[in-house]
C-alpha cells in the first residue's frame, strides 16, 4: 500500500502551503504523489498557478530532482527512466492533484453499488444530491476520505501501487478528528450494508501504520494550543499522528545577549555604535542618541517575540513528535517558493 499523508492546522497556519509543499518533496525520484483537495476552496490550483481543478486527476507539476541519496527512500521504480543510473543527480517525479467534489464522488458511489447511471445524474438534477450529504454529514466525510482512500490502494495493471503516496489537503485541525472517524459519524446511519462497508474499509485505511496524520502550526498561542488539542483527540480517536510542522519561522535577529540586553532597555554603547556607524555624534541630544529609544523598542519587541516563540516552541516538542520547520517567505509563496519549502522539508525528512 502507498501512503497517506493527511494534512491539517488552524485556519491562517498555511496547511494548504504545507501540503502542496510535501506533495513536491514526496515527489521525488521517479515518485508519484497525489495531492487531493476536499474543501473546495481551489487553494492547490492558485498555489501551482494553473486553472481550476477538476473532479479528475491532472498532472500539475513535476517533483524536484535530487543529488544522490534522498532521506525519503528509494525510488518507487528505475524502469522508464524514473531514475538516472548509477546514482548522481536523479530526476523528479510527478505531482498529481485532484479537487474531490461531494456530489460527484457520490454519484460515482450511487454508480459504482447500485449501477444507477443516468438516473443518478437525473437525481443530481433534481437536489438530492445536496439534500443527502446535507442532512447526513457523515455520509459527506466518508465520500470524501473514500476517494482519497482508494487512490491509496489503488494498483496499476502490473500490481503496482499508482500512487506512491497520497497526500490530502484535511479541514482544519478543530474539525479533523472528526472529519477522520466516519465510521462513528455513519454508525447512525446504516449498521449493514454498502455505507457501512465504505465506511468500514475507508477506516481501515486511516487506522493502518500507512497513514499519518500532520499538524500545522504557528509559534503562537492559540494554534499552539489547538494543535496540542488535535494531537490528543487523534491520539483518542486511534487514528495515526505523523509531526507537527511549524510554519513561518522567524529568525531571531540578535544573539542571546544582545536579547537579554534589549529585554532591559540596556543603552551603554548604543550611541557609541550608532555613532561609529557614521549617524551623528554620540553627545546627548545628537542624532544617535535620538534615535537610541526607537531603536531600543524595536529590539524589545523582538527580545519579546522570541522569547514566547520559545516558550510555544517547548509546549509542542513537549507533545513528543517529530517537529519540522519552515521559514517565513518575505515575498509570499508563489511556484518557486513552493519549490523552496519542499527542499527545506527533504533535508529535514523523513516525514
Amino acid at each position: 500500500m502507498s501512503r497517506l499523508h493527511v494534512v491539517s492546522g488552524k485556519g491562517g497556519t498555511g496547511k494548504t502551503t504545507v501540503a502542496a509543499a510535501l506533495a513536491l518533496a514526496l515527489a521525488t525520484e521517479g515518485r508519484r504523489t497525489l495531492l487531493v483537495e476536499v474543501e473546495g476552496r481551489q487553494g492547490i490550483a492558485q498555489l501551482f498557478e494553473t486553472e481550476a481543478l477538476p473532479y479528475e486527476e491532472r498532472k500539475i507539476a513535476v517533483g524536484p530532482a535530487s543529488d544522490g541519496a534522498s532521506p525519503w527512500g528509494s525510488p518507487r521504480s528505475e524502469s522508464a527512466g524514473e531514475s538516472s543510473r548509477g546514482g548522481g543527480r536523479r530526476s523528479g517525479g510527478e505531482v498529481h492533484a485532484l479537487a474531490i467534489d461531494a456530489e460527484r464522488a457520490l454519484l460515482d458511489y450511487l454508480q459504482m453499488f447500485y449501477k444507477l447511471g443516468s438516473a443518478g445524474r437525473a437525481l443530481k438534477k433534481l437536489g438530492a444530491i445536496d439534500f443527502a450529504t446535507t442532512i447526513a454529514p457523515g455520509l459527506r466525510d466518508v465520500l470524501l476520505t473514500g476517494k482519497a482512500c482508494e487512490a491509496v490502494r489503488r494498483k496499476d495493471k502490473s500490481g503496482k501501487f499508482v500512487y506512491d503516496a497520497v497526500v490530502m489537503d484535511a479541514p482544519p485541525t478543530g474539525r479533523i478528528t472528526r472529519f477522520l472517524n466516519v465510521n462513528d459519524e455513519v454508525a447512525g446511519l446504516a449498521k449493514i450494508g454498502p455505507i457501512h462497508n465504505q465506511a468500514q474499509a475507508v477506516m481501515r485505511v486511516l487506522k493502518s501504520p500507512e497513514t499519518a496524520v500532520h499538524l500545522v502550526t504557528l509559534l503562537e498561542e492559540m494554534p499552539v494550543q489547538e494543535t496540542a488539542d488535535g494531537v490528543a483527540e487523534l491520539r483518542a480517536a486511534g487514528i495515526p499522528v505523523g509531526g507537527v510542522v511549524i510554519n513561518m519561522t522567524r529568525p531571531a535577529l540578535l544573539d542571546n545577549g544582545a536579547l537579554d540586553s534589549a529585554a532591559r532597555g540596556a543603552r551603554t554603547g548604543v550611541a557609541k555604535a550608532l555613532s561609529e556607524a557614521g549617524l551623528g555624534g554620540a553627545r546627548r541630544g545628537g542624532l544617535a542618541d535620538r534615535l537610541i529609544d526607537p531603536l531600543l523598542e524595536q529590539a524589545r519587541e523582538h527580545a519579546e517575540r522570541v522569547e514566547l516563540e520559545r516558550a510555544e516552541h517547548a509546549e509542542l516538542t513537549a507533545i513528543g513528535l517529530p517537529t519540522y520547520e519552515l521559514e517565513l517567505l518575505p515575498e509570499g509563496v508563489d511556484l518557486a517558493g513552493l519549490y523552496h519549502l519542499a527542499r527545506d522539508l527533504r533535508k529535514q525528512g523523513p516525514i
